[in-house]
């Protein structure tokens, strides 16, 4: 079931994102995120978007969530999104369920353009996209640090 995102699902979210931060090149964040720090970046998101979990049997295992994608007045209509799923629940189309959840919810609420931001070679994020209608805009060659070495950022967008 995709609901809303609710302040005690911090724990959850926590332990759904800190593997990625720990092992992967999939965010940028280098030092895991704590359960309060968790929880204030959902009060601080669901003030202006949405933010959606994929909930099964009272487990949370994937959640989707819209962000400010720059901080200038005019960029207002335009969104970052977010998705992220617990290990080894990929590949049963709950993330794409949750990221068009996300994305009609956004067209709702009025935003205009949705963005993906994927650290590069991300293979599965990269299908997820496209499958979802995103189309590739930019790359940045080397943008980020992390682990020892450079990666690339490349930026995939759809229109809502």
């Amino acid at each position: 079931m995709i609901r809303p995102v609710q302040p005690t699902d911090a724990p959850a979210l926590a332990a759904i994102y800190n593997p990625y931060v720990r092992d992967t090149l999939i965010t940028f964040e280098e030092e895991p995120v704590s359960v309060a720090e968790m929880g204030a970046r959902i009060a601080k998101v669901t003030a202006t978007y949405p933010w959606l979990v994929w909930e099964e049997d009272g487990a949370v295992l994937g959640y989707a969530y819209a962000s400010t994608w720059r901080t200038r007045h005019a960029y207002r209509f335009a969104v970052e999104t977010t998705v992220y799923l617990a290990q080894g629940h990929h590949g049963k189309g709950r993330g794409a369920a949750l990221y068009e959840a996300l994305l009609a919810e956004l067209k709702h609420r009025g935003f205009h353009s949705a963005l993906g931001c994927l650290g590069l070679p991300n293979d599965p994020s990269v299908r997820l996209h496209e499958k979802l209608g995103f189309k590739k805009v930019g790359h940045m060659t080397e943008a980020g640090w992390k682990f020892g070495a450079w990666v690339d950022v490349g930026f995939w967008e759809r229109m809502l």
